[in-house]
């Protein structure tokens, strides 16, 4: 089991403090445990604070009038979620549950101010943090409502192959139901767009491992909605 400070020293948007200031916002992370499938924080929660995850995975999602669910995002290891809630003085906008047995660091909104008035590139680098995720959910919010599904799913293997750092091989890291949530779509429906993509050989599935064979067909699909060679 890692150590707060090697948690909190690992986080990119706090790399830029010194050791001394690690070791003040170790004094300040309350770390809890949550069990698979318990609730971290439900919609509407008053954003004390803001969350690091040090082991496991959390969803943070949305349930519509109709009882569907809709994910927004799935962070892991050394990945801060709630900030922007927390610093816009909001709060929280959806629902975050751990998908696994977590481990996470919660860190005060008050202690919080105070380190980044006294630390401007903290302020910088969560400014860009915010910026990143503000992106990612505009490409989402465009996928879901103007894309149909085989262009979601390239699009999302795309991103995923450089969130991954890896030209052909990604690995899924999530349940096909999840992922089917993510896109916005039923596993059943998922799992025939992948067959298709596979058949029109942009792409080969050996498990959770997914080699992308054509990645300019992908790309082409996700932006146009149709592959090059179509």
């Amino acid at each position: 089991m890692k150590k707060i400070l090697d948690v909190i020293s690992a986080i990119p948007i706090l790399k830029c403090l010194t050791e001394d200031q690690l070791e003040a916002i170790k004094y300040i992370a309350i770390e809890k445990q949550i069990n698979k499938g318990e609730i971290v924080v439900s919609e509407g929660d008053e954003g004390r604070g803001f969350f690091v995850i040090a082991e496991g995975r959390v969803k943070v999602f949305k349930v519509s009038a109709e009882g569907k669910e809709q994910i927004l995002h799935i962070f892991g290891p050394g990945q801060p979620f709630g900030e922007v809630p927390v610093f816009a003085g909001q709060r929280f906008p959806a629902n975050a549950q751990a998908i696994d047995k977590a481990r996470v660091l919660f860190l005060p909104r008050v202690a919080m101010v105070d380190l980044i008035t006294a630390n401007p590139s903290l302020a910088l680098n969560m400014l860009a943090e915010m910026s990143r995720k503000l992106r990612l959910f505009a490409v989402q919010i465009e996928n879901l409502s103007l894309k149909e599904m085989p262009a979601r799913l390239a699009s999302y293997l795309i991103h995923l192959a450089d969130e991954q750092d890896q030209e052909e091989v990604v690995t899924l890291k999530i349940s096909k139901g999840q992922l089917a949530s993510i896109l916005g779509t039923i596993p059943e429906t998922l799992s025939r767009i992948f067959a298709k993509l596979s058949g029109n050989e942009l792409i080969r599935v050996e498990g959770k491992n997914i080699t992308l064979l054509n990645r300019d067909g992908l790309e082409d699909l996700a932006e146009y909605g149709k592959d090059s060679d179509n």
